[in-house]
């Protein structure tokens, strides 16, 4: 599992923004989509709300079909 660091300056992000700002998405359409299709859990629990509001202490886990990346919100 890789795990990953993300550091927001604002209250929460967006989850589909959270997906691009960390790079492991390139567009909002791509980060959209890996939401709809149950790639992504936050915080242990499958989330298919694009808009969750991601706040520092969350945990976004996305399941890619190599590896799993976590990304820890700071």
């Amino acid at each position: 599992m890789k795990e990953l660091e993300t550091k927001i300056e604002t209250e929460f992000i967006k989850l589909d923004q959270l997906l691009k700002f960390s790079g492991l998405a390139f567009s909002g359409a791509e980060a959209k989509n890996m939401v709809l299709d149950g790639m992504v859990s936050v915080n242990g629990e499958l989330c298919e709300m694009r808009g969750k509001k991601i706040r520092p202490g969350d945990k976004v886990m996305v399941d890619f079909e190599d590896e799993t990346v976590e990304i820890t919100v700071v």
